[in-house]
């Protein structure tokens, strides 16, 4: 039998009916370790397991979390149409998914509910369906050590006393983990926040602490992979 090219990674997840007929604007500029994402079959990705999940946490190592390889391509080209209508991602996030008038702290680190919001993960990485991940969105900085790019001291106390107050109340504390990426990673650099995950939480719960949040890939999840969809709601 004549052997078969490989398919181009733009058309890897795509059905063959939708293929476009070159490779799409928004996945032009992709990087390699994007490409190798992109092009890799759905059925062929592993999910990661909240051990596993735990893990990556506790080494440092978050630059090995990925989004599933369709999510991959569905968030590059959200986040290709949310430059053209406002402008930065910074924009869309602030104006429509927080909703912030000022990202002036009412006070210090954690003092008012009002300079935090929680909120899903719009586009969250290829995990066991019972983890969710979430956003916790600061008005205020968190300190960094500028010569090891993470967190102070007390800033990770600071961290752990929020996280253990708003989240081990209502979810076991072994089934709750927190990172702050490194700045290289940020995808969104000028509103702090930080992630946390938890490992198959009350749904409730869930509900109350995000006001009802849903995430933006689920908005968009039965779209065709290259139509474009609106920006918000």
């Amino acid at each position: 039998m004549p052997h078969e090219e490989p398919l181009p990674f733009w058309l890897v997840n795509v059905p063959r009916e939708q293929w476009p007929k070159e490779c799409p604007e928004f996945l032009k500029d992709c990087g390699e370790k994007d490409k190798r994402i992109i092009g890799t079959p759905d059925a062929e990705y592993k999910r990661l397991t909240w051990d596993e999940v735990t893990e990556i946490i506790r080494i440092g190592r978050i630059d090995t979390f990925h989004r599933v390889p369709s999510d991959l391509r569905r968030y590059r080209q959200y986040t290709h149409r949310l430059v053209k209508e406002y402008g930065s991602i910074l924009n869309f996030i602030v104006n429509e998914r927080l909703q912030w008038k000022t990202v002036t702290p009412r006070g210090r680190p954690f003092e008012f509910e009002d300079d935090i919001k929680i909120l899903y993960n719009d586009w969250p990485y290829g995990l066991d369906a019972r983890i969710v991940h979430l956003v916790i969105w600061t008005k205020f900085d968190l300190e960094d050590d500028p010569a090891t790019d993470n967190l102070t001291p007390a800033a990770q106390q600071q961290i752990d006393d929020y996280v253990n107050r708003t989240f081990c109340t209502k979810v076991r504390s072994e089934h709750v983990r927190w990172f702050k990426n490194w700045r290289s990673l940020k995808s969104v650099h000028a509103v702090e926040h930080f992630h946390v995950m938890l490992y198959d939480p009350d749904p409730e719960f869930v509900e109350t602490i995000t006001n009802g949040d849903v995430p933006m890939a689920e908005k968009v999840a039965q779209a065709p992979v290259d139509v474009v969809m609106p920006a918000a709601e």
